[in-house]
């Protein structure tokens, strides 16, 4: 494809995505419009919303790597996006959350526990978790995109970055909820229709079938690197041998991290409270699962797949081929598939990538300007806009300047990381808020500090991957974990953290006396 063609996709898709932006800025009269809509979303659109918000650069540039390194098993994690990030999440979640929502005339994650416990100091603390804790999520998905861009243009990753950051600043902050989520919808379509191609056009670059593909990936077990084979890799088609390394970081770490840590995620909670009926959420749950599973089902297919591509062209696997896991579907995607479809599934890692992102930005800047200042300092409801614009608007420069501290290999771990801190700090008091009526705002506060204060310690004092990474047990106590037995150095801070967070907003809310 000509670079001028190019150009021209590239243009008309930030063109359509600059109008839909506008549309959102002209709709956008209140704080309530800015929030959440003005609870007015079409259905399709708030489901298209959520899962492309869902779905990230990280699931396909970064899983999908994981994927070509340690193969299938990751297909778990599809599955359990599918069933308990759609279906648990719109039944047993998405409709209460709505109605409380509205009963309490709120519009952000940290108001509806806030206000539901009746404490300001609940909601602050939430509101601070996020936009302390989500740069680092923005940080990695904004890396995904740049390093897909400069993996197939072969632009310096800075330029790549500062362009892509740019474009995504311009809607969000101007359009609110609606630019964000009209964007996502037309972000979600070209995604779905990207990973179809993919899906049929692989097997014809394989010159195989589906059986006779996933037979020769089978084959190929042997050919697992010895270091891998020391993890518990055991083939592209099977689970790592149980109680692994590898098996506990697959299972723990990206399985139910990620898994588990999807139903309390701000940025997608606050989606539910959008729309005007619970009949409307209800019909939002068929094209969610749709799109979950053949957006992610896919890459996680391709990815392990890729492995025949590279010893057919390349004869090595693809760890061998492209030495960071973060590049090999950028690099895959561009030997394998033709250049116009490279060009578009370039828009489809930034459609990825922008419709995650807007979501957090919008996020942070919500917590930053109306829980946190807001709560504080109140404002006219004009003023709080603007307000929440700035605290957007600093989010992004935060999430910028941390995107140029990440390491390599770091896309797929810093998203378990986050929605595990997300899960263990936030899930208890969230599903209590829903279900449990006896729990109190002090168990709940206890529960939210044991849950973060549980996370980062097991961060840096327990998981050997980041305590290792970050010095600071080496320095104080001369070892890389506190704990060397195995299996403690490779279990995820999420088997920790939810358990002891879950057992303090029990305990202390039976002690205490509900006002």
């Amino acid at each position: 494809m000509s670079t001028f063609t190019l150009g021209l996709i590239v243009i008309a898709y930030l063109l359509s995505l600059a109008y839909l932006g506008f549309l959102g800025y002209k709709k956008t009269t209140s704080t309530s419009d800015y929030l959440v809509g003005g609870r007015q979303m079409n259905p399709i659109v708030m489901a298209l919303s959520y899962g492309a918000t869902f779905i990230s650069a990280s699931a396909i540039v970064g899983f999908g790597g994981v994927a070509a390194a340690f193969g299938m098993g990751i297909q778990w994690l599809c599955y359990l996006n599918m069933f308990v990030g759609v279906i648990i999440a719109f039944l047993f979640f998405g409709l209460r959350t709505r109605r409380m929502g509205a009963k309490l005339n709120v519009s952000t994650f940290p108001q509806l526990l806030g206000r539901h416990y009746r404490s300001r100091n609940i909601q602050v603390f939430i509101a601070v978790v996020i936009f302390l804790g989500m740069p680092l999520y923005a940080a990695v998905v904004m890396k995904g995109g740049a390093v897909f861009i400069e993996q197939i243009f072969q632009v310096d990753f800075n330029i790549s970055l500062l362009i892509f950051t740019l474009v995504i600043a311009a809607y969000v902050i101007a359009g609110g909820m609606k630019g964000v989520m009209y964007t996502d919808a037309l972000q979600a379509i070209i995604m779905f229709c990207c990973m179809l191609f993919l899906l049929f056009s692989l097997y014809n670059v394989l010159e195989m079938n589906f059986t006779e593909a996933n037979r020769a990936l089978k084959d190929i077990a042997p050919l697992v690197p010895e270091h891998y084979k020391a993890l518990g890799h055991q083939g592209w088609t099977t689970m790592p041998i149980a109680g692994s390394p590898q098996w506990y970081s697959l299972v723990t770490s990206l399985i139910l991290g990620v898994g588990i840590g999807c139903l309390a995620q701000p940025q997608l909670i606050v989606r539910f409270m959008t729309v005007e009926s619970s009949k409307q959420l209800n019909r939002g749950i068929f094209i969610g699962c749709l799109f979950l599973i053949v957006t992610v089902g896919v890459i996680y297919h391709a990815g392990a797949l890729s492995n025949l591509f590279f010893l057919k062209t390349e004869g090595a696997i693809a760890t061998e081929v492209v030495k960071d896991i973060d590049k090999i579907i950028p690099y895959f995607i561009d030997k394998a598939m033709p250049d116009w479809f490279t060009a578009l599934f370039m828009l489809c890692i930034l459609s990825a990538s922008m419709s995650t992102l807007s979501a957090q930005f919008h996020t942070m800047g919500a917590s930053a300007g109306s829980d946190i200042y807001g709560t504080y300092r109140p404002r006219s409801k004009r003023k709080l806009t603007n307000v929440i614009r700035l605290g957007v608007l600093i989010s992004i420069l935060i999430s910028y300047i941390v995107c140029y501290m990440l390491p390599n290999d770091i896309i797929a771990r810093g998203t378990a990381i986050f929605m595990g801190i997300c899960a263990a700090a936030f899930l208890p008091a969230y599903f209590c808020a829903l279900y449990w009526k006896r729990a109190t705002k002090q168990g709940v506060m206890a529960s939210l500090w044991t849950g973060s204060i549980a996370s980062i310690f097991a961060l840096i004092f327990l998981h050997e991957k980041e305590s290792a990474a970050l010095g600071i047990c080496k320095a104080l106590f001369g070892r890389d974990v506190l704990i060397a037995t195995y299996p403690f150095p490779v279990i995820d801070p999420i088997l920790f953290a939810l358990p002891l967070s879950i057992l303090v907003i029990v305990s202390v809310s039976l002690v205490t006396a509900k006002r």
